[in-house]
């Protein structure tokens, strides 16, 4: 084990400057241009061989190391989200950029451990003469854009035995979840404008087609499976003018459900409540497919072996001013109840009885067999539904920080995050040379899919074409 953390160790400051450099230029997806070329001049510095525009990407790329035995995927992620510009080591909002781009969700130091893991595995099976075939994808637009869900359709899992990633959060653990399969679908009602007060039997109110599709999403609601959940923003009224009948209105949905055809089955009853709308008020409307993503096929055979490597690399220690830092963060948040509460729960940031409370989690939480169902989503289930899948959680922001705020984006770049950082790269890679070492872990693993699965269909949801 020691020999494998030397070289994260040695690894770590040049994985750990590129994930500054992203975070300090933030994209949106399908824009990553300059993650990507730091990236990519990162690997090929290791050996790595670059293969570009996967799946018609401008964005995507894999980084490839070794020429013989298993494929082992390492997941990473580099897009930002809009409107989230923040000063690193602030703990109150001033933004670098009024309207910027922040990283809220920690890619940036997501996909700089996933290739510091994969650079440190390469060099270990390197110095020993074991034979694997090591794999970073870099994989553009997680936030929306369902960049793995393409690369998936295009075949660029197919050679894969088992995929590894991470993701920033407020504990340490095996990410044993699922999440939800989710769609994006635009509704876009066009009607006939006229005087509302002269004429208005003359319109067709495209803006009541669409108040009326959120009142038949909301009846539907009680007649969906109990996780399912349907959010909507109006993201077109038509106009500020009320003395007009809106001649044009629209609204952007994202379904989402346990399961892919659980999933399909509730597209399409939202699809007829939109046409259903669209029929009382002598409207049309066009339905526009944007995407989504299958729900995540947790495996249970690949956490243990993920929680053990996280055991045995022990505890994760934080220094003074990172406490310090992250209890600034904690105070910025206000009410902090219901995150201690789940804290409570999960055992996200307590020390044993009579050692108090860290505002940044240096455990472990325990991995019981058990997997959970989530209730958010990622393209990471697409992946889930080829190869088998495995992620650990680390603790880069202070307990209670929710994702998506400019709280995350401060402490993108915080040593506390770099530390947890390497020790994601450290798990991954601990995780992947068990694996390798042990064919029939990955054999089990991939048994344990084909359970999973059960004989279903993967459909995958892509965007409809331009």
């Amino acid at each position: 084990m020691q020999a494998l953390t030397t070289q994260v160790t040695r690894l770590a400051p040049t994985f750990t400057a590129v994930s500054d450099a992203i975070w300090a230029t933030p994209e949106l997806c399908y824009a990553e241009h300059r993650s990507v070329a730091a990236q990519i001049d990162a690997l090929a510095a290791q050996g790595f061989a670059i293969t570009r525009n996967i799946a018609g990407l401008d964005t995507a790329f894999t980084a490839d190391w070794g020429t013989d035995g298993p494929v082992i995927a390492f997941l990473g992620e580099f897009d930002a989200l809009p409107g989230l510009s923040q000063q690193a080591g602030l703990a109150k909002p001033l933004a670098v950029e009024d309207g910027g781009n922040g990283h809220g969700c920690g890619h940036n130091l997501l996909g700089a451990a996933s290739m510091l893991a994969a650079s440190a595995l390469a060099a270990r099976l390197r110095d020993t003469g074991i034979a694997a075939r090591v794999r970073y994808y870099g994989c553009p637009a997680e936030e929306g854009g369902w960049g793995k869900v393409r690369m998936v359709a295009a075949g660029a899992f197919d050679d894969a035995q088992v995929g590894i990633g991470w993701h920033p959060g407020t504990y340490n653990a095996v990410r044993a979840r699922a999440t939800l399969a989710v769609a994006n679908r635009r509704y876009r009602f066009t009607g006939r404008a006229a005087h509302a007060a002269m004429s208005p039997h003359l319109g067709r109110s495209a803006l009541d087609a669409v108040e009326l599709m959120n009142v038949g999403a909301n009846y539907l609601r009680e007649h969906m499976p109990q996780e399912a959940r349907l959010h909507y923003a109006a993201t077109d009224a038509g106009g500020s003018a009320p003395n007009v009948v809106q001649a044009r209105a629209e609204s952007l949905y994202m379904i989402r459900a346990p399961e892919l055809d659980d999933l399909h089955a509730l597209i399409a009853r939202v699809d007829d409540v939109a046409r259903g709308a669209a029929l009382m008020t002598g409207t049309q409307v066009e339905i526009i497919g944007e995407g989504g993503a299958a729900n995540v096929l947790p495996n249970a055979a690949l956490c243990a072996v993920m929680h053990q490597a996280m055991l045995a690399l022990g505890t994760l220690n934080f220094a003074r001013d990172e406490l310090a830092f992250a209890q600034a963060i904690r105070d910025s948040l206000g009410d902090t109840a219901a995150a201690d509460r789940r804290a409570q729960t999960e055992g996200d940031a307590l020390l044993p009885q009579g050692h108090g409370r860290l505002p940044l989690h240096s455990g472990l939480r325990c991995f019981s067999g058990r997997i959970e169902q989530g209730t958010g989503s990622t393209d990471v289930g697409d992946v889930s539904w080829q190869i088998p899948v495995v992620e650990a959680a680390l603790a880069t922001w202070a307990v209670g920080t929710p994702s998506h705020t400019w709280q995350a984006v401060a402490q993108g770049r915080s040593s506390a995050a770099h530390r947890a950082m390497i020790r994601a790269a450290n798990v991954m890679a601990h995780t992947a040379l068990t694996l390798i070492q042990q064919p029939g872990a990955i054999a089990q693993a991939q048994d344990e899919l084909a359970r999973r699965r059960g004989g279903r269909p993967y459909v995958p949801v892509l965007p409809d074409a331009a």
